[in-house]
């Protein structure tokens, strides 16, 4: 059970699987793998990490958390420890040729005799070695799925048969299928986005965009603007307000410092977080997040982590009453694995986040939902929350900012105030005092805001007031102490924060029923501001904006108004306007038994599939195809538009070498420019394959498009999102008039299915997601989308590169020959569409051909099943209803060429 067992079996040339490696040094706990593995049958590896290998065992059943479950585990040869990352496709050929997810991954220790030893490496791989030699191992496990004790025993049929067993422990859970929890806890990927061509990247996660830097020692968080009301958004996410202490956890190689907002050292006074956060199997997080008090309902509780709090100030409080649990929210990752993430979208350290994190006793990462803010918003009320916080999903890290791209939307009105001053006590609170005179800055003035003399009780009353003698002043801290209502208040240094909550602010700027809430003890009085609501909250946030989605409300009342049989119609789309005429005037002749289709189709199908199209389509430059009276009829291309257009219409004004000089191009943002163009005949959709827009990953690029080549050049423009192979069929059926392209024919669509597939196997090979749609025509188009790191020279000559391997692979069947009598017979690979300006059929674009063909996304496991004639006009629109947009989350399975392209 060596390396040299790995090495022998596997083709390093062939295979993305890591090869063996010099000897590590290791560091930390011991880790643990499971991947789920699709070969020749399905199983699970199991793999414990021992003295720099991974000790590994196949589970065909898979792990159960059933203690009365004993799967069987055949122990094969040792893996290298960076086989605990790999995920992708083994090629056909290959031995275990399939695909890969890291289903789970963590920490474990050994804990024979009920004893751990997390924290000491040496030790715990000495009890494994003697577990091993024993044939017994017992340990326990801290994964995202596989937690607590679990054991492994050697039978007596076979030295390399293992019994996989839970212990009865409270991860036990006969009641719970784990193995429904099908997605990686890397990629987020399933077995099944695999095989549809969806590959995580070699290089790594969205992390290794992320900037080289040393491990920080002291960060501010990002701080979120008050919002004004809840509200629904594609682009936002939301989550939880919390009601705690914010806490940014610096940990690396098992040591945590905790610190406040305000840079405070908060690590002795969390043992039960610290503890949690030094068994991370990360070696270096920076986190973010909210440490609360939970009360015997599991629900936040600010007054229970007052009793954490009062050492901050030295106010006496009483010590826990035993039935509140401290948990450590955490809901970003600034810092991770020797980089600095504050320049990814939230979305993508979102993703990080919940692949670093292991879930402890003490230790939650927030979950969040997305676009749906208000019925979140009315749960969160419902539950007994605060509120809930509404983030951008592109949003940047900006440490110490107060940023309107993170808002805080709140139940009842709560903020930060600082003490300036007491009222004196009378009758029950004579000894103590009666109200706090309470203040925010603006600018380095303290204004004054109102006082509050309810939410104390007795012990707080008493601790308060010994706290505030001690600060008494001669002076008042307030710009103009004449604004205190108070005849004889008495003074204090503003060095007390406050959390209160009141009903609103009245015309003279005065809290209306305000109640202390507790201490804030971890800020700095000097960032207390008046929190005003956010003016970037959208008014109204249901209603389409030029740049995001639309309302499914919309697009009905639309097909409602397109389904009479009128020659013109003034369609409304929401605010917006759009004339329609010459309905009914025929685009498709009718053929082969089916109807004859008219402009009217057209637009109603354009408008139906509004919803999935827009995503592709948006801020990206269009050549128009306009068949102003149909297919049969004469059509032009159109690129600068020079007329005058709806207000609705966005452009980009970008330089031509062509033209030499300026020109106008369409993009289609919105509904409304959708229609207009279909009004325009505009039947063929053809976007650019990069786009106008710099987030998330183009944003070392320019927005200079115009003026000159250079400037176009260095711009995001210049940088594709997709390497595309175009697969054109060159293999006649014998019926085409002279001088004629190839029509649609099954023998040569099914050659053209087995070069895409072939071509597929190089692209798993190479580690690349790859999606597959007909073209509408003849052919197939495959789309390998990257990150944009480079212009189009080299996505076209990355394109030639893998082309020539599949011609070489296949050299009777596929050629790149530009002279058109040179490809006949074979499939021809067109790596001359990688250039900018050059467009594509969209993906849902409509086709001038009998029967109105749509480029439609297919599987690649259903590529065998399906012919182009399939997909029309009238199939799609149910199609998609039926299985979705294939290609939704299409620029989230970027890849970075760089890997290929220095290895070459």
């Amino acid at each position: 059970m060596t390396l040299e067992g790995y090495d022998e079996k596997r083709d390093f040339d062939r295979t993305m699987e890591p090869a063996p490696a010099d000897s590590r040094q290791p560091t930390g706990n011991l880790a643990f793998v499971v991947q789920k593995h699709a070969a020749r049958r399905l199983h699970y590896d199991f793999r414990l990490e021992v003295d720099g290998v991974l000790k590994s065992w196949p589970v065909p059943k898979g792990p159960s958390l059933d203690p009365e479950e004993k799967r069987l585990a055949v122990m094969v040869e040792d893996h290298p420890f960076d086989y605990r990352t790999f995920e992708g496709v083994i090629p056909k050929g290959s031995y275990g040729a399939g695909h890969v997810i890291v289903w789970d991954a963590g920490v474990y220790s050994p804990d024979e005799g009920g004893r751990l030893s997390f924290g000491n490496r040496e030790e715990a791989e000495e009890r494994m070695r003697q577990g091993l030699e024993a044939g017994k191992l017992s340990f326990t496990l801290r994964g995202h799925k596989l937690r607590g004790s679990w054991t492994l025993v050697r039978t007596t049929r076979s030295p390399t048969d293992w019994l996989l067993i839970k212990h009865k422990d409270g991860y036990a859970d006969a009641s719970r299928d784990v193995l429904k929890e099908d997605r990686s806890v890397v990629s987020g990927l399933t077995i099944a986005d695999l095989k549809a061509g969806r590959l995580p990247d070699p290089a790594g996660t969205a992390e290794s965009n992320g900037r080289e830097a040393e491990f920080p020692s002291t960060l501010k968080p990002m701080m979120a603007r008050l919002g004004d009301k809840p509200f629904s958004h594609p682009e936002w996410l939301f989550e939880p307000k919390l009601d705690g202490f914010r806490a940014v956890a610096f940990v690396r190689g098992g040591e945590v410092v905790l610190r406040s907002r305000n840079g405070k050292d908060l690590t002795e006074h969390f043992p039960e977080v610290v503890a949690d956060l030094s068994t991370q199997p990360e070696d270096e997080v920076v986190l973010d997040g909210e440490i609360v008090a939970l009360d015997e309902d599991g629900m936040p509780s600010f007054g229970l982590i007052q009793q954490r709090t009062g050492w901050l100030k030295g106010i006496k409080t009483s010590p826990p009453d035993g039935t509140s649990r401290i948990v450590y929210y955490v809901f970003d990752l600034p810092y991770a694995g020797g980089r600095d993430l504050q320049r990814l979208p939230l979305s993508e350290r979102k993703a990080l986040l919940s692949q670093k994190v292991l879930p402890g006793d003490s230790i939650e990462v927030v979950q969040h939902v997305e676009e749906d803010g208000e019925s979140f918003f009315r749960g969160a009320v419902k539950m007994g929350l605060e509120g809930m916080v509404a983030k951008r999903r592109q949003s940047l890290y900006e440490p110490g900012a107060r940023s309107g791209s993170w808002l805080k939307i709140k139940h009842v009105q709560a903020q930060e105030f600082v003490v300036g001053g007491y009222t004196e006590g009378s009758g029950a609170r004579s000894a103590f005092f009666g109200s706090l005179l309470l203040g925010y800055y603006d600018a380095d003035k303290l204004t004054y805001a109102g006082k509050a003399g309810s939410g104390f009780d007795e012990s707080t009353l008493e601790s308060l007031h010994e706290t505030l003698e001690g600060l008494r002043s001669d002076e008042s801290p307030f710009s103009d102490e004449q604004d205190v209502e108070d005849k004889e208040p008495i003074w204090v240094s503003p060095d007390l924060v406050v959390q209160v909550k009141f009903s609103e602010w009245t015309h003279e700027d005065r809290l209306r029923a305000p109640v202390f809430l507790g201490l804030r003890p971890e800020v700095s009085p000097l960032t207390v501001i008046r929190e005003r609501p956010d003016a970037g909250v959208p008014s109204e946030p249901n209603e389409p904006a030029a740049d995001d989605g639309l309302e499914q409300d919309i697009v009905d009342k639309a097909l409602v108004q397109l389904s009479g049989d009128e020659e013109k119609l003034l369609l409304e789309l929401g605010s917006d306007r759009v004339a329609l005429t010459n309905l009914n005037k025929e685009f498709w002749p009718a053929t082969d038994g089916r109807s004859a289709l008219t402009k009217g189709d057209m637009i109603r199908y354009y408008t139906a599939m509004a919803p999935v199209l827009l995503t592709h389509l948006r801020d990206r430059p269009l050549t128009l195809t306009r068949y102003p009276n149909g297919i049969l009829g004469d059509s032009f291309y159109q690129k600068n538009w020079t007329q005058d257009i709806p207000e609705f219409v966005e452009t980009v004004r970008l330089f031509s070498s062509h033209n030499e000089g300026d020109v106008e191009y369409i993009m289609v943002n919105n509904l409304p420019t959708l229609v207009w163009l279909a009004q325009l005949a505009d039947l063929e959709l053809h976007p650019w394959l990069s786009r106008t827009v710099l987030e998330p990953d183009g944003t070392h690029l320019t927005t200079d498009f115009a003026g000159s080549s250079e400037a176009i050049k260095g711009s995001a423009l210049s940088y594709p999102d997709f390497v595309v192979f175009d697969l054109d069929p060159y293999i006649y059926s014998g019926k085409e008039k002279e001088g004629d392209e190839p029509e649609l024919n099954r023998h040569a669509f099914t050659k053209t299915r087995e070069v895409a597939l072939a071509l597929k196997d190089i692209l798993d090979e190479l580690s690349l997601s790859s999606f597959v749609k007909t073209s509408g025509k003849t052919g197939l188009h495959a789309y390998v989308p990257v990150q944009r790191q480079y212009e189009y020279g080299v996505t076209r000559k990355t394109c030639e590169t893998i082309g020539r391997f599949l011609m070489q692979s296949w050299p009777m069947d596929v050629t790149m020959e530009w002279i058109v009598s040179k490809r006949a017979g074979k499939i021809f690979l067109d790596h001359n569409q990688n250039v900018r300006g050059k467009n594509m059929a969209s993906i849902y674009s409509l086709r001038p051909l009998p029967g109105a063909p749509v480029s439609t996304p297919v599987r690649w496991d259903e590529l065998n099943e399906i012919y182009p004639t399939d997909f029309t006009i009238e199939t799609v629109p149910e199609r998609v209803e039926q299985v979705g947009d294939l290609w939704a989350d299409v620029l989230e399975a970027k890849h970075d060429l760089s890997r290929l392209l220095e290895k070459e």
